[in-house]
């Protein structure tokens, strides 16, 4: 018998890092959020890998936290290395990396939603999703326990069905031995909502005391850290930091994974579910790249109260006896101890071309879905669509229209249009190259872009959005006086030159000009800049690219204006496509599937080529007109 309970305006299922974010912008928009979890002790579990960030990702953690989500703010308060990744290329692709002690991690997250208004925390399996006339009205749990509510957010990361994997052994549980969701995809289905499998996996843990660190390259975190959240100033959460460390596989590792390739589950046909190509198991990639006769291993520590050392590059689904053999042909892993094996976790999650840009479902009112449920892999994607979908149901509830990112203001954006619009046949992860426009998409100018937004939204309290605009006027006025101070060619500048390896002047010329030479920088000119003062350190940074790059940002400025003009042509929702004469049956089918909200996203569907887009304009133009 079910027992109905208190109403509450959003509910969230699951408490991983896109449940937590969604939660907590709910929560602070004023909604009375409540969120399920199946543990209350895996709240922001790193079941993976221990870090924040890294190549893009870094740049989605630097988003959330420009429109007030949590992430970067915690990983600040947890980090035990950070580092800079990409500093040898431009600026455009640099992203910061932090290892986190996974505890404190997990522990800090817990104590921020604990301490939150208007949310509350329950450890329970959501079973079934009521919905009426096409809108969520409620949730009911596997004790049978109602609670009615407004709006529903699906976060359930890899815990829908999970099946643990190594070897012969199979265990029916998510991440880390915990309970798995298996009652949730069954209501998925009653509901018409296309469900598929996915696999990831992870590596062995070994314990620190028995690695031969003699036998690795040392990795050091940044003497200077850069703060994830930019609320916080490198002074403030400078620590003691720990190392990680290199090491590589070999032929021996190699010919043990081969020789035993068909007890993998991978192969032998037992896993099922799709893996994700950008970050395959060891024995896919001895398979797949065959001609490499080492791989990168990197180990790394899970947290400062552990001797846990995570065997970064080598996730794996082969039997205990065969991870056992290849894992101590490492140079350092000899001897070392395995705490805990590898395996891979098979899921259920959604085709996220259900989706709207908002992340609701398309036909289901009040009804939401955020990170790996919808088809993506890590930590900082599962965030980025957790805020998203947190404030998009909070502004539902307030009548208010959705937040939509596009694809040339946040990488964020980029993750969820190629979601909604491309879907993904395997676990989709962000990566710079699928940024069209990623040098006006950096990770140092997210404040910049996105503040403002978060501001608007009311995630982001007036002294931060006033620091902003007081950054934002120094940065403007700094590049005026770079653009208007003159030095001539004179004695001290040519000496200044010649020390730094730059072709001297033959005449006058602005600071400006001379910061775009690639040998020279702000900070190497201030020794002819007489009448500099001193500014904040990202200041200066913004400066520096700003007008080094001056020439590159207004190029792809004028890309921007273009993609726009079609972003802004929105397609009517009750448009009928049959009228549109001279679509070709398979662009005709897609349009249907999909129904783009804009000729832009029309554009990017796969199978709708630049001719459909064309003959959609000209009916536009009519049908407008008939208005």
């Amino acid at each position: 018998m079910s027992y109905t309970y208190e109403s509450y305006d959003v509910v969230v299922i699951g408490a991983g890092h896109a449940g937590c974010e969604a939660a907590l912008a709910a929560a602070r928009l004023g909604c009375k959020t409540l969120v399920f979890t199946v543990s209350i002790d895996s709240i922001a579990m790193m079941p993976c890998n221990p870090n924040i960030g890294g190549s893009s990702k870094g740049h989605l953690v630097r988003e959330v936290d420009a429109l007030g989500g949590e992430m970067g703010k915690n990983i600040d308060k947890t980090y035990i290395q950070s580092k800079m990744l990409n500093t040898s290329k431009g600026p455009a692709v640099h992203s910061l990396r932090a290892q986190a002690d996974k505890k404190d991690y997990s522990r800090e997250m817990r104590r921020v939603l604990e301490n939150t208004d208007n949310l509350v925390i329950k450890q329970g399996e959501v079973a079934e999703i009521f919905v009426e006339n096409e809108q969520v009205t409620g949730v009911r749990t596997a004790s049978d326990a109602v609670y009615p509510c407004k709006a529903v957010i699906m976060c359930t990361g890899t815990y829908l069905k999970a099946r643990c994997i190594y070897g012969e052994v199979s265990n029916n549980t998510g991440p880390n031995g915990l309970s798995a969701a298996n009652q949730l995809t069954a209501c998925l289905d009653k509901l018409g909502i296309e469900v598929r499998r996915f696999k990831t996996g992870t590596p062995a843990r070994v314990d620190r005391r028995t690695i031969d660190f003699s036998k690795m390259q040392e990795q050091k975190g940044d003497k200077k850290v850069v703060p994830f959240s930019f609320t916080n100033r490198p002074e403030d959460i400078e620590r003691e930091q720990v190392s990680c460390w290199l090491t590589y596989t070999n032929q021996q590792t190699h010919q043990i994974i081969l020789d035993n390739i068909d007890r993998s589950p991978l192969y032998s046909g037992d896993i099922k579910g799709t893996g994700p190509r950008y970050c395959p198991s060891i024995e896919d990639k001895v398979v797949r790249f065959s001609d490499k006769d080492r791989h990168q291993v990197f180990l790394e520590p899970e947290g400062n109260y552990t001797n846990e050392m995570y065997i970064g590059g080598m996730s794996s689904s082969l039997p205990e006896d065969v991870q056992y053999a290849m894992y101590h042909t490492v140079p350092g892993l000899e001897n070392a101890s395995i705490v805990r094996n590898a395996y891979a976790i098979e899921y259920d999650c959604i085709n996220p071309v259900q989706l709207k840009a908002s992340l609701e479902f398309k036909d289901i009112s009040g009804f939401f879905s955020a990170g790996q449920s919808n088809g993506s892999s890590g930590y900082e994607e599962a965030a980025a669509q957790g805020i998203i979908a947190g404030i998009n149901a909070a502004r539902k509830l307030a009548g208010k229209k959705a937040l939509i990112l596009d694809r040339s203001q946040a990488y964020i954006g980029v993750l969820i249009d190629d979601l909604i619009t491309k879907g993904t046949n395997e676990p989709y992860r962000m990566m710079t190259s699928r940024a069209e426009y990623r040098l006006l998409l950096r990770q140092d100018n997210a404040d910049l872009r996105l503040t403002e937004i978060g501001y608007e939204v009311g995630l982001i309290s007036q002294e931060r959005y006033d620091a902003l605009c007081e950054k934002r006027a120094m940065i403007e006025a700094e590049i005026k006086r770079m653009q208007k101070t003159t030095v001539g060619a004179g004695k001290e500048v040519q000496e200044f030159l010649k020390k730094n390896k730059s072709t001297l002047l033959q005449s006058g010329t602005t600071l400006a000009e001379l910061l775009k030479r690639p040998e020279l920088s702000y900070d190497i000119l201030s020794e002819i800049d007489k009448d500099r003062k001193i500014l904040p350190d990202d200041v200066c940074e913004q400066v520096n690219i700003n007008l080094k790059y001056d020439g590159y940002i207004k190029r792809q400025e004028r890309q921007v204006a273009q993609y726009k003009k079609l972003e802004n042509r929105k397609i009517p929702e009750d448009i009928n496509y049959d009228e549109v004469y001279s679509l070709r049956k398979e662009a005709l089918q897609k349009l249907k599937d999909f129904r783009p909200a804009s000729v832009g996203q029309a554009s990017r569907i796969s199978g709708v080529s630049p001719a459909d887009i064309s003959v959609l304009l000209i009916y536009l133009e009519k049908y407008n007109k008939e208005l």
